[in-house]
């Protein structure tokens, strides 16, 4: 099967209004200045995105049949030993720079200890919604034994680690806490899945 010219190119809207076309599938290239040019598009994609890039997303900058996978492990292994690495999260993918590096990052941009930091108690409620969600108030009162409050919710909630859930079939249909993609990314896990076992 031919690829039509609409799967080969992709149009594109420029700055003035004009249509441009993006050549996906770069066959007036030679074979291996294509994948290299396809790895690097990956690679700008990812690095301009402050957040996960989803496969299908970076499937529409490679040419047709082009394994996505093949070009991630291909720019992991040229990462090797640089300080950031290409990793996947929260359903997609993005750079992160390596742990070993947090002390020299923190010290250059003077960040000092504003990144996530968490009272003991917020990362109990933190780790109930994770592994109990979709939990209410009255929920979480019964793993603590006591009332948590609204403001250490609200906190959570502006650091976007929780989210509204769907209703509780509780009398009064309280509203139910989730945890969010901010969640995932933050503490580098794929799904809820890779959680530590209780």
């Amino acid at each position: 099967m031919i690829p039509t010219a609409k799967q080969k190119h992709s149009r594109l809207k420029d700055g003035s209004g004009s249509e441009s076309i993006f050549d996906r599938e770069l066959e007036d290239l030679p074979q291996e200045l294509r994948w290299r040019e396809w790895m690097g598009r990956l690679e700008a994609v990812l690095f301009a995105s402050a957040t996960p890039v989803g496969q299908d997303d970076l499937m529409r900058v490679v040419g047709q049949g082009v394994s996505v996978e093949m070009l991630i492990v291909d720019i992991q292994a040229e990462l090797v030993g640089r300080p950031y690495e290409l990793t996947e999260t929260a359903g997609g993918w993005m750079f992160r720079t390596r742990m070993q590096f947090a002390d020299a990052i923190k010290a250059a941009a003077d960040l000092g200890d504003q990144a996530l930091a968490f009272t003991e108690m917020e990362m109990g409620v933190l780790c109930a919604i994770a592994y109990h969600q979709p939990v209410d108030r009255a929920g979480l009162k019964d793993i603590f034994g006591k009332e948590v409050s609204r403001d250490l919710l609200a906190r959570l909630r502006v650091k976007d680690l929780i989210a509204s859930g769907p209703r509780s079939p509780r009398p009064g249909a309280p509203h139910t806490f989730v945890t969010t993609e901010t969640f995932l990314t933050t503490f580098d896990l794929q799904t809820l899945r890779d959680l530590p076992d209780l």
